[in-house]
């Protein structure tokens, strides 16, 4: 697979060769979850504890990690397809129904991978993640932290988030340079937002693309020369909660309708 090893690594894709520590990922899943999307399978370490689940799906760009797998498993064939994960119609591939995302995911698309989760959350109950460890943590903070950022208040408002564990550089082929965490995200109860929800996701990221100015000047992209009644304003952006990003965009709504 050394061939594999050359062609992911612009992908920025880094194979897990210890097995305790594979499994220790797969077993971060519930044992209930049967259907499961594993992204960029590589040469299997995690694929091998699934593959045997009847409503597993892996999906991976690499024609080699394909080719490898399905010699390796020529009864389940069928589950390991030549699918970009960010371009799917999950909708379509997974008949509607309720599935999970597991991989040691490609750290150059990691985030892109967690909108697409976004996008997809009322049919993706859990998500087990290896992610290079500051987007791992990044993922998991708390308000008031410098790296709490847009993808954590996005994903926090839909997912309780967990670190799980740190992950050294020396079990990967190649070793990344930097080190790995895992981290869980499990869907919350929240179907909807108490707010417009498309505009909640335009002042979080406004909010945050100008992290040092205060909400007030980052969210005038929005509100041009409306008048905001918030008492937020004057805060800035990864000092407030997903609550109050809610009621923040409520008071936006409020003033430019």
């Amino acid at each position: 697979m050394s061939h594999s090893v050359k062609a992911k690594k612009h992908l920025g894709q880094h194979f897990l060769h210890d097995l305790n520590i594979a499994q220790k990922i797969v077993k971060s899943l519930p044992e209930t979850a049967d259907a499961i999307i594993e992204i960029g399978p590589g040469t299997g370490v995690l694929t091998q504890y699934m593959i045997e689940k009847e409503n597993f799906k892996a999906f991976d760009i690499d024609t080699e990690s394909i080719d490898f797998l399905k010699e390796k498993y020529p009864n389940h064939a069928h589950k390991i397809s030549f699918q970009d994960f960010l371009e799917a119609d999950l909708d379509k591939i997974m008949d509607g129904k309720s599935y999970n995302v597991i991989g040691n995911f490609p750290y150059n698309i990691s985030t892109q991978i967690m909108f697409k989760v976004l996008e997809n959350r009322n049919n993706i109950p859990y998500v087990v993640g290896m992610f290079q460890k500051e987007v791992a943590q990044r993922l998991a903070e708390k308000p008031g932290s410098k790296t709490y950022g847009i993808l954590s208040v996005l994903l926090q408002a839909y997912y309780k988030i967990e670190y799980l564990f740190t992950v050294p550089e020396q079990v990967f082929t190649p070793p990344p340079k930097v080190k790995s965490g895992v981290i869980r995200l499990t869907r919350n109860d929240v179907k909807k937002l108490n707010c417009d929800e498309d505009l909640f996701f335009k002042v979080v990221k406004a909010s945050f693309n100008q992290r040092r100015k205060t909400i007030r000047n980052s969210v005038k992209v929005l509100t041009g020369n409306n008048t905001v009644d918030c008492i937020y304003l004057d805060k800035r952006a990864e000092q407030l909660s997903v609550k109050e990003f809610v009621e923040l965009t409520n008071a936006i709504s409020n003033s430019i309708h």
